[in-house]
């Protein structure tokens, strides 16, 4: 998944040849999309319509190589207030047909040039469908781009994909993290103060909670409880992030030390992984993850169907069919997605705590899960009374 040195050129892309290698030896051939070079990452797969510049900005997708399944990409540009972070994320993109011409009042650029600006090497032209079925029946698997000088016989870039190091047991979370803390104001009256852990946190977190009176204390994922309770939480929050939650001892051990605390904690995607972790369950790998924001979960304690933006390749093993006891009490799973029956929320019975894995921030949409927020509020506000 480390991303090597990606070259940029000034010229139009669209003329030149490029070409996708699956660790597998599968082989895809196009047209240089964005920056001209090579990058390698793991393939993967997003199923949204919509959201293409948050999805590029989540710091979630690191060192992936993101495929697109909607057909025609870059329609609406790039703008200047939709990004989820400072920088694009993804090691690689993959379209099939790009937009010639960007058309939105919002637009400052096209996507083209912003990949090209921020030297991100993709790759138009492909089959998607056909790759992503790829994907589907083998699992995402590590792959490279290839365009203009980078460009080797064929048996040379397999080589090259294949010496690449694997996304499971990769610890990324640090890298992708801010290295100071910084504080997110609540919008109008201030209730109450939250610490939320950056392990990847996406720009459109913290603001949800901010409209809800929150005036949030991101602090880095190295931060200790001593940090987290310097800014005297009414709650804590473990963000999203990439990697392998399996390599996240840091985070499960200042966890632990909230949860034995009984302080509010509200914990989204790899803050679901860790919350499983910290709770004793294990964790695994999913052969090629949820992606996309029009994925169907069951909030098990209401019984509602939401759809909702997801982004994990890992997944907390726990039971579905009854309360387990932990360190901290009962616990239960209670969100699953009605695809598979993969764990998607977490929370104890004896104390204020809960998870989900997918994001009910979802600036691109869809926002049926945005009452988890409102839940965080209010196991605040039954701790405070």
């Amino acid at each position: 998944m480390t991303t090597s040195t990606r070259g940029s050129s000034s010229q139009r892309n669209q003329v030149l040849p490029a070409v996708l290698v699956l660790e597998d030896g599968r082989i895809f051939r196009g047209r240089a999309y964005g920056a001209v070079g090579e990058t390698f990452g793991e393939a993967v797969f997003s199923t949204g319509m919509t959201g293409y510049q948050e999805t590029l900005t989540d710091p979630s997708y690191d060192r992936q190589i993101v495929v697109a399944t909607a057909p025609q990409i870059g329609n609406t540009g790039w703008n200047d207030e939709d990004d989820e972070s400072g920088r694009i994320w993804v090691s690689g993109y993959v379209v099939r047909d790009p937009a010639r011409v960007p058309s939105n009042w919002r637009a400052k650029r096209s996507l083209d040039d912003e990949l090209e600006r921020q030297s991100v090497v993709g790759i138009s032209g492909i089959d998607t469908r056909a790759l992503t079925r790829h994907l589907r029946e083998r699992g995402s698997m590590r792959a490279g781009i290839f365009s203009g000088d980078a460009t080797a016989p064929d048996a040379e870039l397999l080589e090259r994909v294949q010496a690449q190091p694997h996304m499971k047991g990769a610890s990324l979370y640090e890298e992708v993290a801010t290295q100071e803390a910084y504080v997110v104001p609540a919008v109008g009256e201030r209730r109450f103060t939250v610490a939320a852990i950056d392990l990847g946190i996406k720009g459109m977190t913290p603001h949800r909670m901010a409209e809800r009176g929150i005036e949030v204390h991101v602090l880095p994922a190295t931060a200790t409880a001593d940090d987290v309770y310097a800014v005297a939480p009414d709650g804590v929050f473990f963000s999203n992030g990439p990697g392998d939650p399996a390599t996240a001892d840091g985070p499960v051990a200042l966890m632990t030390a909230v949860l034995e605390r009984r302080t509010p904690l509200f914990g989204i995607c790899f803050g679901n992984q860790i919350l499983g972790r910290a709770l004793g369950f294990g964790t695994y790998k999913l052969k090629y993850g949820h992606r996309g924001i029009n994925q169907p979960v069951q909030d098990r304690t209401t019984g509602k169907v939401e759809v909702t933006a997801h982004n994990h390749g890992f997944a907390v093993d726990a039971p579905l069919d009854k309360v387990s006891e932990t360190r901290f009490g009962r616990a239960e799973v209670s969100h699953v997605c009605l695809n598979d029956d993969v764990v998607e929320g977490l929370q104890l019975l004896d104390q204020p705590a809960f998870s989900v894995q997918y994001h009910p921030e979802a600036a691109a949409g869809p926002h049926d899960a945005a009452y988890l927020f409102d839940r965080f509020v209010s196991l605040m506000e039954g701790q405070r009374a």
